[in-house]
């Protein structure tokens, strides 16, 4: 039987149940189909930050902020290939876009008053007050569909299911220090028990990504709408030169469903298919290898069953994905699993070097700006990949990779070979298949001037956003310490993704464009299946969120008011 709504969404990540929502909240009937056996996409394995310049939480909290200085921040990253209606729609409308989900939805948001924009050389960077992250979320709220929400990556959790939110993480690098900070994990450590002995499959207590897919899920389910899952479009259905619904193959078969308003493609882009990484990875065109952090089906389904309507795509980035590095963790299954390292480069104490044990870049800069200095540093090498290196007093306060801190057990980690241990720094070297002269000079050279906090070679804190990444209360820089405890320690990161920047051209209203810029009726996107109007550049933490979920409200909002004017 076929069915027929008012918007019809295609994926169930961010900028999809935004869209959901808003439309549901304006009357409209809305059905969102996921081919995934879970909902929540992407947006659950991420950080659940999102970048709104002036929010209400910024003015609350007395940072000066305006849309001009934004504005000319997302121009000098993006020049000369950012979207400057996007950009300006998006400055000028965020912050009250956002405070619509927060005062009509379960969204809820804290501002992270300290977290800089990562270039802070460029004119408009904000030394702190843009980025906001989600509040933790009661997954029981959700009832029985907490099983149908997409868990973390297994890597980011404990204990087989205890997500770790990025607002716990001081509190388990003070666990050595503080026992106000042991009283936080354990009252953490026993909900979690409660959850499993409750018969949970994992904590309720989400965080993160998971924590808003969580807020966006049950804000949708309260307005009715229809979430079927196992549910992949197959085709766009066209009246004349309108998208008027998609056909659908679902576990009973395939189902036209007829959309009255439009259909907004939010799909997650194309990160986990092969060719379109090879087409526009160049490192990976040139077979390096690479890895990404997102879902199996995030293959590019948007982006071609849009160009199948007649929508054209925009590939001239400044970088065709938002690169992070990664290391891969053994599972007990023999697979592995990615971790994404956001965190530890920039402490006091760690350097990255390749297999000639020597360093190329200030560890504390970007995860996006991170991995092209490693591709690069490789250009030579059958393989792209480095080495994170601390020593045993950096382990024990900060863990390394998916290696937490002390007091938990590390050996589990130096078997599996993710970890690897040396007495001295040739016999790490040795075990990691590094140049043991190379990493014995370049440890000299941190050293020399690490006790003044000076880090000679790369300038490691240079800056606001740098020192933000590096230890707490370390002094005199924050980013920069010796490597001299032995043992020392080791893990090899490769090139990865959480996500795709090259997608379909849209303009202010998220509608699809054609190659002439004509607007696509009824054919909206969000999220990465859109191209990213920052031109392929990564301003800040947040800046894929929070786009996903302000383009999508405006999608849903554009469509529902046509069912006005029709």
């Amino acid at each position: 039987m076929n069915l027929e709504c008012d918007v019809l969404v295609a994926g169930s990540g961010a900028a999809g149940l935004a869209a959901a929502v808003t439309a549901a909240h304006r009357g409209a009937r809305v059905i969102v189909v996921e081919k995934a056996d879970v909902f929540g996409g992407t947006s659950c394995f991420s950080a659940g930050l999102v970048w709104i310049p002036g929010s209400r939480q910024a003015r609350a909290a007395g940072i000066v902020d305006d849309a001009e200085a934004a504005l000319n921040y997302l121009r000098g990253e993006g020049a000369p290939f950012l979207d400057e209606a996007k950009a300006e729609a998006y400055v000028r409308e965020a912050a009250e876009i956002f405070a619509w989900f927060e005062d009509h939805t379960h969204v809820s948001y804290h501002l992270s008053p300290l977290w800089p924009d990562y270039h802070q050389g460029v004119a408009g960077a904000s030394p702190g007050g843009r980025s906001l992250g989600a509040n933790p979320f009661d997954a029981r709220r959700l009832g029985p569909r907490l099983r149908q929400l997409r868990p973390p990556l297994a890597t980011t959790t404990i204990f087989g299911g205890m997500m770790v939110g990025r607002e716990d993480l001081l509190h388990y690098y003070g666990m050595s220090k503080s026992w106000r900070s042991r009283a936080v994990v354990v009252r953490r450590v026993l909900r979690y028990v409660k959850d499993r002995l409750s018969g949970y499959p994992r904590s309720t207590r989400l965080s993160n990504g998971n924590a808003l897919i969580g807020m966006l899920a049950l804000s949708a389910f309260e307005r009715g709408v229809d979430l079927r899952l196992n549910t992949g479009v197959r085709q766009l259905l066209l009246d004349g030169e309108r998208v008027s619904g998609a056909l659908v193959q679902g576990p009973d078969g395939p189902q036209e469903i007829r959309a009255r308003a439009g259909v907004v493609l939010a799909c997650g882009g194309f990160p986990a298919n092969p060719a379109l990484r090879a087409r526009y990875y160049a490192h990976v065109g040139a077979g390096k290898n690479h890895r990404t952090a997102a879902p199996a089906g995030n293959t590019g389904d948007g982006l071609q069953l849009a160009q199948a309507a007649g929508a054209a795509l925009k590939d001239a980035q400044h970088h065709p994905a938002a690169w992070t590095p990664m290391s891969l963790v053994p599972q007990p299954d023999g697979s592995e699993v990615p971790f994404p390292h956001y965190n530890d480069r920039g402490k006091a104490g760690y350097i990255a070097v390749d297999r000639r044990g020597r360093r190329f870049i200030s560890e504390a800069l970007s995860y996006h700006d991170f991995v092209p200095a490693m591709i690069d540093a490789c250009a030579d090498d059958a393989e792209v990949c480095s080495w994170i290196v601390c020593d045993s007093r950096g382990i024990r306060e900060f863990g390394i990779g998916r290696v937490p801190p002390w007091p938990s057990p590390i050996g589990s980690f130096i078997r599996s070979g993710y970890l690897k241990q040396g007495g001295s720094l040739e016999e790490l070297a040795q075990a990691c298949g590094i140049d043991a002269a190379g990493l014995r000079q370049t440890v000299a050279r941190l050293n020399a001037g690490a006790g003044r906090g000076i880090d000679e070679e790369f300038s490691k804190g240079a800056d606001v956003y740098e020192r933000f990444n590096g230890s707490r209360g370390h002094g005199p820089n924050p980013c920069v310490a010796p490597i001299e405890a032995a043992p020392f320690y080791a893990v090899k990161v490769v090139p990865g993704d959480i996500g795709s920047f090259v997608g379909l051209r849209t303009d202010a209203h998220a509608r699809a464009l054609d190659a002439q810029s004509r607007p696509i009726e009824g054919l909206y996107v969000a999220g990465n299946d859109a191209a990213s109007f920052m031109g392929g550049t990564y301003p800040g933490a947040g800046i894929t969120l929070g786009p996903a979920m302000v383009f999508g409200h405006i999608a849903a909002r554009h469509a529902v008011l046509r069912l006005s004017t029709a």
